[in-house]
C-alpha cells in the first residue's frame, strides 16, 4: 500500500605502517574474515586509506564494535538475514533536530536506524537546476503480525519547512513486516516553486503508524540512498506521451531458468526478458534487477506454485510483489491469494521508459521516467506457513520486454550515480547471465573464482606495492 503527496513539486520535472595495517584490516573485513556487519563492510576500504588519531577507533568500529545509537533509540533485534545492506554503505545516525542533521550525499548508500517513534532528519545540498531522489528501506523485526498501516514515511523539505514530496510505503494488506521502501524526491518546476531555490533541504522518516496494533517495540534498521538528476540539454516535452500499449500483457512462454534472487536492492540478481524460477520461504523477500532501457516496455507476472496435492487452506494475501525504477521510487504492486495450487497474475500495462513520462499525472507512468535497473521484490508473508507448512513454494516471475532501444534524453550534466538511469553491454550480460549487484570486489571474486585466502594474498600484495611507492621520495 502507498501514499504520495506532492506540495510543492513540479512535473518538469570521501606512514606506511599503518595504512598497510588498515588495509589489510579493511579487505579481511570484506572478504567476511572480520566481524563487521554486511553494511559496513565496505567501510572498511574508506578507514584503510586513513592516517591519524581517528584511523584506531574508526578500524576497531569495523571490527565489530557497537556504535552508540542517538538518544532513545532502542536496540534493533533485526534478524541480519532479513536484508543484505549495499556493500559500500556508510553507518550513520540520524538526528532528532535539523540543526544536527548529517548530511545525504548524492550516489552513496547509508546505513542508519529508525526510532520506534518520532522524527528523524537527514541534511540535503542542492542547487537550483538538479532533481534529486531519496529513498529509504526500513527494515523491521521478523515477525508474523503487524499493523496494516505500519512501514515508513519519507518527505524532502526546504529550509523553511515547506513539504516538496511526501512518501509512505507500509506492510499492505497482509501485516507481514519485511522491508519496505518509500521515496520522496526534489523536483524542479517550470513554474516558481519553493523547492526550486539552491540551499538546505531535508530528508525526514519516521514509522508510518507506530501506534497500530501489534506494532513492533524496537528500532529498525534502514538503509539510505539518494540520486541525482540533471536538467536535459535542450527542453523536451512538456506532456505525457500519449498511452502506449494498454492492453493486458500476454505472460512470457518457455521453460523456467533457476535464478535465485537477492536479499537486498545491492544484491538484486541480475534477470532481463524470460522465464525465471526460485523458491521462496514464508516471511522472506526476494529481489530482482531487470535492466529496461529507454524506449522499452516492462511487462512482469508472479506465478506461486502448487504446494502438493494435500493442500488445504487459503491466505488472502499470500505474496506481494512490487517494482521499483532506479531510484528506487515504487512503480507498481500486485498482492497475490494462495490456496496451495498454481496462482498467477500480473502487473497493470505499463508504458514505453521514456524522459516526458513524468509529466503524467498517473503515479505508474511518472514513474517510468527513466531508463536503467528497474527493482522486483517478492516477499510471501509467514500466514503460508501456517496453512501449507514452512518449506519453499515455488515462485516463477514471468519477464517481458518489447520495444525498441532508444537514445535517453542528453543531459546537460552527469548523474550520480552516473550510470543509474543507463543500460550497459555489462547490465544486460548479467541478466542473461544471473549476475548479483554489489561492490566490485564481491563480481571479481565470483567471476575470477578466487578463493579468500588467495584473494587475500592478492590483496596483501597490492597494498605492501603502494605502501613501497609511497615511501619512494
Amino acid at each position: 500500500m502507498r501514499g504520495r503527496q506532492c506540495t510543492a513539486r513540479g512535473r518538469a520535472g570521501h606512514r606506511r605502517g599503518r595504512r598497510l595495517a588498515a588495509g589489510c584490516a579493511g579487505l579481511a573485513l570484506v572478504l567476511g574474515l572480520g566481524g563487521a556487519p554486511p553494511g559496513q563492510q565496505a567501510s572498511a576500504l574508506e578507514t584503510a586509506g586513513k592516517t591519524g588519531p581517528g584511523a584506531a577507533a574508526d578500524a576497531t568500529a569495523l571490527a565489530g564494535a557497537p556504535r552508540s545509537a542517538p538518544p532513545g533509540y532502542g536496540g534493533s533485534s533485526v534478524d541480519p538475514g532479513t536484508y543484505a545492506f549495499s556493500g559500500d554503505a556508510r553507518t550513520i545516525d540520524g538526528a532528532v533536530s535539523t540543526a544536527e542533521a548529517v548530511e545525504l550525499v548524492p550516489g552513496r548508500s547509508y546505513r542508519s536506524t529508525l526510532p520506534p517513534t518520532g522524527k528523524i532528519y537527514y541534511r540535503l545540498r542542492l542547487d537550483a537546476t538538479t532533481n534529486l531522489y531519496a529513498s529509504a528501506t526500513a527494515v523491521p523485526p521478523a515477525g508474523r503480525d503487524a499493523p496494516v498501516t505500519d512501514g515508513v514515511k519519507v518527505s524532502v523539505r526546504n529550509s523553511d519547512g515547506r513539504s516538496c514530496d511526501v512518501d509512505t510505503a507500509s506492510f499492505g494488506a497482509g501485516g507481514s513486516p519485511h522491508p519496505v521502501t518509500a521515496s520522496a524526491m526534489r523536483e524542479i518546476s517550470p513554474r516558481s516553486s519553493p523547492c526550486d531555490d539552491a540551499g538546505t533541504y531535508y530528508l525526514t522518516v519516521e514509522r508510518a503508524d507506530p501506534d497500530g496494533r501489534n506494532a513492533s517495540p524496537d528500532a529498525w534498521e534502514m538503509e539510505l540512498t539518494t540520486v541525482s538528476e540533471p536538467a536535459p540539454e535542450t527542453t523536451g516535452a512538456t506532456s505525457a506521451p500519449e498511452d502506449g500499449n494498454s492492453a493486458p500483457p500476454t505472460p512470457v512462454t518457455g521453460e523456467p531458468e533457476r535464478r535465485a534472487g537477492g536479499a537486498g536492492f545491492g544484491r538484486a540478481t541480475a534477470v532481463g526478458e524470460g522465464v525465471w524460477r526460485d523458491d521462496i520461504r514464508p516471511g522472506r523477500t526476494l529481489f530482482y534487477r531487470v535492466p529496461v532501457d529507454w524506449g522499452q516496455q516492462l511487462q512482469v507476472t508472479a506465478e506461486l506454485g502448487s504446494s502438493g496435492p494435500d493442500a488445504g487452506g487459503y491466505v488472502a494475501a499470500a505474496l506481494d510483489l512490487d517494482l521499483y525504477n532506479p531510484a528506487r521510487g515504487q512503480v507498481d504492486d500486485l498482492g497475490l491469494g494462495y490456496g496451495g495450487a498454481q496462482k498467477s497474475r500480473s502487473l497493470a500495462p505499463l508504458p514505453p521508459v521514456a524522459h516526458a513520462n513524468r509529466h503524467s499525472s498517473g503515479r505508474r507512468i511518472a514513474a517510468t521516467r527513466f531508463a536503467g535497473s528497474y527493482y522486483l521484490v517478492a516477499h510471501l508473508t509467514p500466514e503460508v506457513a501456517d496453512e501449507f507448512g514452512d518449506g519453499p513454494v515455488p515462485l516463477t516471475l514471468r519477464v517481458g520486454l518489447s520495444g525498441a532501444r532508444q537514445d535517453g534524453p542528453g543531459y546537460a550534466g552527469q548523474p550520480v550515480p552516473a550510470d543509474v538511469f543507463t543500460v550497459t553491454g555489462e547490465d544486460r550480460a548479467a541478466a542473461e547471465g544471473g549476475g548479483a549487484g554489489g561492490d566490485a570486489l564481491y563480481r571479481v571474486l565470483a567471476v575470477g573464482g578466487i578463493g579468500t585466502g588467495s584473494a587475500l594474498l592478492v590483496g596483501l600484495g597490492l597494498w605492501t606495492l603502494a605502501a613501497r611507492r609511497r615511501a619512494v621520495p
